[in-house]
């Protein structure tokens, strides 16, 4: 592109043809560009100045899910209704005592009623139980047991108690105690026979639980 460059003599300076011409003014256009350039050096230069390692651009999810696993073990934890909230039926009644006291809401939750024995909070019984009198007599029938009707060890309970005790294992290990060993709450009707009673605390010891807390309704003197 043309541009065409005029001149202007300073007073008391001759304008003839012969009178020498003074030098030409920077043309706007060359200052333009040496700003353009100046700028584009500036730029490259920040961005190296703030350029990072490729590691900070990405997440790392591995301490992430580690702290996700923890949290979910304490909500399975929290989901488990409260002992002293047991709901009571015909097929369910707790025995009174005189002493007084906070239920204890540290272990696994065994229910033994009068027909079932159910375990934390399935619907499902893991045994389905025979009359009382057979109950008192020999306990559990012999095909529950693991070598004869004399047995004491239930092994329907003892398999649901190992899924139990290794998510209850999780859950100590968590809270810093001892997760050798874990505790169950038993939650028992009035009318339980001894003998069943014996064979259920039986198993739960051969399943590493180590301490119990017999559920009962307390009363005043």
């Amino acid at each position: 592109m043309n541009t065409e460059e005029t001149f202007e003599p300073e007073p008391g300076q001759d304008s003839g043809p012969n009178a020498p011409r003074p030098a030409p003014r920077p043309r706007p256009a060359q200052a333009q560009k040496g700003s353009i350039v100046k700028y584009k050096a500036a730029l490259r230069k920040a961005k190296r100045k703030n350029a990072r390692e490729p590691e900070i651009d990405f997440l790392n999810i591995t301490a992430m899910l580690d702290l996700m696993t923890i949290i979910l073990v304490f909500l399975l934890k929290s989901l488990a209704s409260s002992a002293g909230a047991i709901p009571q039926s015909d097929d369910l009644r707790l025995p009174q005592s005189v002493m007084v006291g906070e239920p204890s809401d540290e272990g696994v939750l065994v229910v033994v009623s009068k027909t079932q024995i159910l375990v934390g909070e399935e619907s499902t019984p893991v045994v389905t139980l025979p009359s009382r009198e057979q109950l008192a007599q020999s306990g559990i029938e012999a095909k529950h047991k693991r070598s004869g009707p004399n047995d004491l060890y239930i092994v329907p309970l003892a398999n649901s108690l190992q899924h139990a005790r290794e998510i209850d294992k999780a859950v100590r290990a968590a809270k810093g105690l001892d997760p050798s060993t874990s505790e169950a709450r038993i939650v028992a009707d009035k009318t339980t026979p001894y003998r069943l009673l014996i064979e259920v605390l039986y198993t739960l010891g051969q399943s590493e639980f180590g301490k119990y807390h017999l559920m009962i309704l307390s009363g005043k003197k």
